[in-house]
């Protein structure tokens, strides 16, 4: 697979590479589990997306371990990554952001299925909301927040949406209780998105990675107060 090539041959040739053998991999990861079909349909169907893209990095570990996880342990996750890509396909211009796409792993929209206004949302291997990507600073929201999250989805796979979405839940019930309890200044709907989404550990990862931890939306003195990694330098 070249990755220099930018012909619609060359394209077309990676894409129905890349297709056959996340298919073979569907098959595999879900023959175990009666799921042999559907996940090789989704394995193959997002090979030929990202293989006419470009997307995976096959000259290093990085895209082959990429390529592996979307199309097989992760695979659930692919299949909701397809749903973003007729979103944002549908929203139009401005759209497809090739420049943070072809060679990174990933898939980023500047607009898509954005649920909230000047927030970024990923789901599996498809960042949509990525804004105006001439900003630097919206350049690095994709690159060192919204790409921590491109992994979690594969590290954890199907457990991914589980854990994250129970935490919300869970959280959510938590910061109504504190707000109760305390009567805080901070609104009761403050105090639940404090406890539902910045405290929830994974957006805790992302925003520490991001160097933007305590982010400026979490009610102050509220949970986690370090980084829960170092953010990522910049050259």
């Amino acid at each position: 697979m070249n990755e220099g090539s930018n012909s619609d041959g060359g394209r077309l040739l990676e894409a129905a590479a890349v297709a056959a053998l996340g298919g073979v991999f569907g098959f595999a990861a879900g023959s175990p589990f009666g799921l042999a079909g559907p996940l090789s349909a989704v394995a193959a169907l997002n090979g030929a997306v990202s293989g006419w893209r470009r997307i995976y990095d096959f000259g290093c570990s990085n895209g082959l371990v990429a390529f592996t996880l979307d199309s097989t342990w992760a695979a659930p996750m692919t299949l909701a990554s397809l749903g973003s890509h007729v979103l944002g396909m549908l929203r139009g211009r401005p759209g497809y952001d090739p420049s943070l796409s072809t060679r990174q792993n990933r898939h980023v929209y500047r607009r898509g299925f954005v649920p909230r206004r000047g927030f970024a949302i990923t789901i599996g291997n498809v960042v949509s909301g990525a804004g105006d990507t001439s900003l630097a600073r919206r350049r690095r929201l994709v690159t060192d927040h919204e790409n921590v999250h491109v992994w979690q989805a594969r590290w954890f796979g199907p457990l991914y949406p589980l854990l994250y979405g129970g935490w919300m839940l869970a959280g959510g019930m938590v910061g109504a209780a504190v707000w109760v309890v305390r009567r805080r200044s901070a609104s009761l709907a403050r105090m639940v998105e404090t406890w539902g989404y910045y405290l929830n550990p994974f957006e805790w990862w992302a925003y520490s990675r991001d160097g933007h931890w305590p982010p400026s939306g979490k009610v102050a003195g509220t949970g986690w107060r370090r980084p829960m990694v170092r953010p990522l330098r910049r050259p």
